[in-house]
């Protein structure tokens, strides 16, 4: 991931809501399960350390989380981590989108009136 993909991740998660919490039991199979589905409904999420109850750093959770998942720490800040995931189903529709290449641009079709 080059630096200015995870600039935009940054700023895209600025407004995220934090879906889940690590607490006193430290990264858990539910944890890791519940990570994994949102990571394929949304791929970026945003999750929180319990700074006061968990065990470890917030940058060794989103290590492990990030291995266990093969996701991309986006960004640890505080107790507050995101994780980035490709998901190419969220994305098929975008190829069928694309423009007929027997239409030219700047045919009858594309011109604004």
């Amino acid at each position: 991931m080059t630096s200015k993909e995870r600039a935009e991740l940054r700023a895209q998660a600025n407004t995220l809501q934090v879906l889940f919490q690590v607490g006193k039991e430290g990264v858990s199979e539910s944890l890791i399960k519940s990570t994994e589905d949102a990571l394929k409904k949304r791929e970026l999420i945003k999750l929180k350390v319990l700074l006061d109850l968990c065990p470890e750093k917030p940058k060794e959770v989103a290590a492990k989380i990030a291995e266990v998942t093969k996701s991309d720490v986006v960004q640890v800040v505080g107790g507050s981590m995101v994780f980035y995931k490709y998901n190419p189903e969220l994305h098929e529709g975008e190829k069928k989108k694309k423009t007929d290449p027997k239409i030219k641009p700047n045919s009858r079709k594309y011109r604004k009136n």
